[in-house]
Formats: structure tokens, sequence, C-alpha cells
């Protein structure tokens, strides 16, 4: 397969940033996305050019750092992760254009790489409950109902790819938030720090230059992990009755 691959390369956070076009030749459908990209720095480094900076590390669609836009859809074509996103959906001749995430709470930090530690500090502000660590506890210590379990499961899918930031005309990282919120919300440990949680959660991400929701849907589409649009409902559900108490 021959591709033509348009990609963003930006040196440095504060260097300016364009797109270059790379022919690549040689590409079997087998191959992921990623490894793709492998072949493509191997024929750089062989030209004396510097190779594409991309972030990757379990390649098993698990981890989240393989987020990319790729063609103006975040991973792509396919509702999957970048990394377990195979060459065969593509055909031989495409052009394919590949930038980052793009997000002012997302800055760039080399070619394809950006700085998603905002979520880490949403994470941080109130995503964690309070417990005595030490020796699991005994399963059946605290019921949990099936519905709920289940829904906390669902929620708890999210990989904190940054795919429904990026997807979303407005950056909003709501989707993320709510999956979070839902997740601890629908458990009896999450109870005690429920109504702190989402409002610390809400205003860290306001603080760190997210966007607001405006129910487009476009980041439940893209989420890789299928994070369905309602945990947002539930975070603004908690929010307002946080604000209420607090108020």
């Amino acid at each position: 397969m021959n591709l033509t691959l348009k990609i963003w390369r930006q040196a440095g956070p504060d260097a300016a940033g364009a797109l270059a076009t790379y022919k690549l030749s040689g590409v079997s459908g087998d191959m992921s996305f990623l490894e793709m990209l492998d072949l493509l720095n191997e024929q750089l480094i062989e030209e004396g050019t510097e190779p594409v900076a991309f972030d990757s590390d379990c390649r098993e669609g698990i981890c989240g750092m393989c987020g990319l836009m790729i063609s103006g859809v975040a991973h792509g074509p396919e509702v999957t992760t970048t990394c377990q996103l195979h060459m065969r959906t593509f055909n031989d001749g495409d052009e394919i254009t590949i930038e980052p995430w793009r997000a002012n709470a997302f800055p760039v930090i080399r070619d394809l790489v950006v700085d998603r530690s905002s979520f880490d500090r949403i994470i941080q502000a109130g995503g964690f409950i309070s417990v005595n660590t030490g020796a699991a506890p005994e399963a059946h210590a605290v019921p949990v109902p099936k519905p709920h379990a289940d829904r906390a499961f669902e929620a708890a899918k999210c990989i904190g790819c940054g795919a429904c930031v990026a997807a979303c005309p407005n950056a909003s990282a709501m989707l993320f938030m709510g999956a979070k919120v839902t997740h601890l919300g629908e458990l009896p440990q999450g109870q005690p720090e429920r109504p702190a949680r989402v409002l610390k959660m809400v205003e860290q991400h306001d603080h760190e230059g997210f966007g607001g929701c405006t129910n487009i849907g476009e980041c439940a589409a893209a989420c890789p992990k299928e994070i369905p649009l309602d945990v947002i409902s539930q975070l603004n559900k908690d929010l307002r009755q946080a604000a209420r108490h607090a108020g």
C-alpha cells in the first residue's frame, strides 16, 4: 500500500507548526496505525530527517496515550483507539492528514504529542475516594446492587485519552468528567465525597481552559470506549444538588 501522509510538525511548545508531506510505501494492511508511523520514522531516520514524535505506551487500547486526529476524526474512521486502528481501513493511494489533539487545555509539546496533565489535575481535584488502604476487604463487605455496579463499570471504562475533547467543537471535557463522577457516584464508597467531588472537578475543568458542553454529542461518538452521553446528565444532576447544598 502506498500512502501520502500530511503530518503536523512542531519543534516545541513555542515554535510555529505546519503540515509536512511524506510519501510512504510498503504499508501492510495488517499494520496498526502506529506501526505505520514506526515505518515512516524508520524511513525518515535513514534519510537523516528528524522522526515524527507521537505518544504511545501499551498499544493495546488500554492506556489512551496514542490519541491522534486522523483526517479530521479523533482516533480515525473507526470507533477504537489509534493503536488498534489497522491500515486495512485505508486504501492504496489514500492521503491521510495526521494532527495532534486541538484544545487550549492540551498544549502541543512536539509534533503529535500533547500535554494532557490537565486531566490529571481534574482527577487530583476530586476524582478519588477516601478509604483505608491495606489488605483487600471481603468481597461482600459492602453490598452494591447490580444495576449500580454495571453502571459504574460502564463509566469506569474511560481511559482518559482525550478524544472527547478533541472531537468537541467547544473542547469540553464533560464526558471525561461525567464518566469519573458517574463511576464513583454509583458506588457506596464514593458517597462521602460526592458533593465536594463534582464541585472541585468542575472548578478545575474550567480553570484548565476546557470549553462548556452544548450537548452536540461528538464526544460520545468519538469515544473509543463508547462512554454514553448520559454521564454528562448525571454530572449536571450531581452539580445542581451539590451547589444547592453548598448554598
